[in-house]
């Protein structure tokens, strides 16, 4: 008995260690990408660009993820676990270098498209190997840890990245998450165990025959479409928060990164306790009732008219727990519906419809957004709806899933 427990402390340790290292790469990720959010005001001041011109750069690190992510979900599960991690960590630091270095509009429209074609399977990578190292049992409160890096980079990164960029330019915020890629890169070379391929080297027409055979199969397009309806609910609003706080509540661009500390705070806390419900409550559950109370600060956060400060904040903070707090039982869905021989083809599946998903809600949140004559936005009341209704949508798929797989 006492040599079970050792054994169990052991693996508990290990466990934990690379859920830390990999929500680490993940903070990476997620802050390269959630960096753009926030400099919005910067960036349409700088190089004179209107909403819609501002939503392309958002969307084209999505939509680069999302293509390279579909094509390379063919040769996911062909590669050991770490190794095509660390190929894709590489590239991501390189095409952000590139960002840091943008001299123009243009150059930095390219360099969102390299980064957002690595760092889209990176992010599949990451859950992949949460998958494969975290048994089921354990797997939500993992799930919460890791997706609680958006919290973590809002919390720390983003102010961070802000002040840098406001004490320097917008380049420094690039070179800034470049230096703490690479220290995570090494940390993730030293430490997380090679995972070796599922599956021998196969040709190319073989592989798009297993391809076919995971897109037709219903269980894994319900997983799809869940997380791509998440996707794009949320990221018809997120782009445009920073830009709604400064134009139209009145907040200056000095106090946005308040809004990233508060509200990652807060969801440091709400995502922990969210993976611990998802194990002990049962996800669907979780899934359920988080999804329902995001509707109520999306619709205030998009009809939100000028206010102080800690309104805004309080506003701000609840859309952040709830809104990315989905995610967390809903992957927990997901990776129950995927068999573990598919699971790198379907999380590279799962990431690059997500991201698709994500683009082309930026982008039509930028066509549906406008300007008034005095420079407020417009028609932000509009892409809440939608958000709404996505959320609830949403719900009705999760039941689909849950029902099937037999979940809580």
């Amino acid at each position: 008995m006492n040599k079970i427990t050792v054994e169990l402390k052991e693996a508990l340790r290990k466990e934990r260690l690379y859920v830390i290292i990999l929500a680490a790469i993940q903070i990476v990720h997620i802050l390269d990408f959630v960096i753009m959010m926030p400099l919005g005001p910067q960036f349409m001041r700088v190089f004179h660009v209107n909403t819609i011109e501002f939503s392309s750069l958002v969307s084209a690190y999505t939509f680069s993820a999302g293509i390279v992510g579909f094509f390379g979900a063919l040769y996911a599960d062909h590669f050991d676990r770490k190794k095509y991690l660390l190929f894709n960590f590489t590239g991501f630091i390189i095409g952000t270098f590139m960002c840091a270095i943008a001299p123009n509009f243009a150059a930095l429209l390219i360099a969102r498209i390299i980064a957002g074609a690595f760092g889209g399977i990176l992010n599949a990578c990451v859950l992949s190997l949460v998958s494969d190292l975290i048994p089921f049992e354990r797997r939500g409160a993992a799930m919460g840890v890791v997706m609680s890096s958006f919290s973590i980079a809002s919390v720390i990164g983003v102010p961070a990245g802000l002040y840098i960029a406001m004490a320097f330019d917008w380049h420094a915020a690039f070179y800034f998450i470049c230096i703490i890629g690479v220290v995570f890169w090494i940390l993730s070379f030293m430490f997380l165990p090679n995972v070796k391929m599922i599956r021998e080297p196969k040709t190319f027409t073989e592989n798009l025959k297993n391809f076919k055979s995971i897109l037709i199969q219903k269980d894994y397009l319900r997983a799809f479409s869940l997380t791509s309806v998440l996707g794009f609910g949320i990221f018809m609003v997120v782009p445009f928060i920073s830009p709604y706080m400064v134009k139209n509540v009145g907040l200056l661009e000095s106090q946005l990164p308040l809004i990233y500390l508060a509200g990652g705070a807060c969801t440091i806390i709400s995502a922990r306790i969210i993976g611990k419900l998802c194990d002990k409550v049962g996800s669907f559950k979780v899934f359920r009732f988080v999804a329902i109370v995001s509707v109520f600060p999306i619709f205030i956060l998009t009809n939100l008219p000028p206010v102080a400060l800690g309104l805004a904040l309080c506003t701000t903070s609840a859309f952040m727990m709830f809104g990315s707090g989905r995610f967390i039982p809903a992957m927990t869905l997901v990776t129950a519906v995927v068999h573990s021989k598919d699971r790198g083809t379907f999380m590279s599946l799962e990431n690059a419809s997500r991201q698709m998903s994500s683009g082309m809600a930026s982008q039509t949140a930028g066509l549906i957004i406008g300007s008034s004559a005095a420079g407020a936005l417009t028609n932000y009341n509009v892409v809440g709806y939608i958000g709404i209704a996505t959320s609830l949508i949403a719900i009705f798929i999760a039941h689909k899933i849950k029902t099937k797989m037999n979940l809580r």
